[in-house]
């Protein structure tokens, strides 16, 4: 609400001059300022109670989601940067006269070797040397025959071979490099072993023809002669020739079922024949059962 604060001395010339407004005219403007002031208030109060009220808690963010992994890509990011890329350094170095290049100033160089400082560190101590005072120990003896061994051959190194540039050596006799196996007694002779197996597969190839020979003196077996045995081989294949002309003969397409059994049969009787030829061929004593 405004106030108007009118002095004494202030309505006093308000009174004693004509020329200024009358006291009815002041007192309209007083209470005109007075209406425009209420009319604000309520303006002010319709306004506040228009617009909601807002809490600080509503007002402020929410905590949002922030990976752990954060930190880290922070990091990556930064180590892929490299300073000073772009634009090149602000300030460089100017080269000076007495800084001239120089031969040779850039070519790679491999560090010096720093040399080795060997120190002598010993665990145990020498023992002292004998005092005058001392007297020698007396009366040891020894079986050893120094006249023998000061007389002796000396021991000849085992001949050894180098086979790298770096000095590997490596005993002569067991590289391969000189003749060893054929120099042996027994080279080139068949091995007990391999004599006994054959010993073995006489023996039961005897007992085998002795058992035959039994057999067919007691007429259980007979004997197949070369002349017979001829003739058997010679009919074998020329059946399987028979066959064989009649397996080409045959179509190339089997749209059906017969012509696709009329081909197995026919693979099949060649099939047994040849292991029939086979097996006369492979052994020329043939027994056949007599019964």
């Amino acid at each position: 609400m405004l106030r108007v604060n009118i002095s004494d001395s202030t309505w006093a010339k308000h009174s004693d001059s004509r020329e200024m407004v009358s006291f009815r005219t002041l007192n309209r403007k007083i209470l005109f300022v007075w209406i425009l002031c209420q009319l604000n208030n309520v303006f002010v109060r319709a306004k506040h109670h228009a617009v909601p009220h807002v809490s600080q808690d509503r007002c402020s963010k929410q905590l949002r989601y922030m990976s752990k992994f954060r930190p880290t890509v922070v990091l990556e990011k930064k180590s892929t940067k490299d300073a000073m890329r772009t634009m090149g350094p602000a300030k460089v170095e100017v080269p000076t006269p007495e800084k001239y290049l120089k031969k040779h100033s850039k070519e790679l160089k491999l560090p010096e070797q720093a040399q080795k400082v060997v120190i002598n560190s010993y665990t145990m101590r020498k023992s002292a040397v004998p005092a005058r005072t001392d007297n020698p120990p007396m009366g040891f003896q020894t079986q050893r025959d120094f006249i023998k061994t000061a007389t002796a051959v000396p021991m000849k190194p085992k001949p050894t071979s180098v086979d790298t540039s770096k000095g590997h050596k490596q005993l002569l006799e067991n590289s391969g490099l000189v003749p060893k196996y054929i120099k042996k007694k027994h080279y080139g002779e068949v091995p007990e072993y391999l004599q006994q197996r054959n010993e073995e597969e006489q023996r039961a190839q005897e007992e085998y023809d002795m058992f035959v020979e039994e057999q067919r003196k007691q007429g259980a077996m007979k004997h197949l002669s070369d002349e017979e045995r001829h003739i058997v081989l010679e009919g074998l294949k020329k059946n399987w020739d028979e066959l064989h002309h009649d397996y080409q003969g045959l179509s190339l397409v089997t749209d059906n079922l017969s012509k696709k059994a009329r081909r197995d049969s026919l693979g099949t009787a060649m099939k047994q024949l040849e292991n029939d030829i086979k097996l006369i061929e492979r052994f020329k004593t043939i027994y056949i059962p007599s019964y």
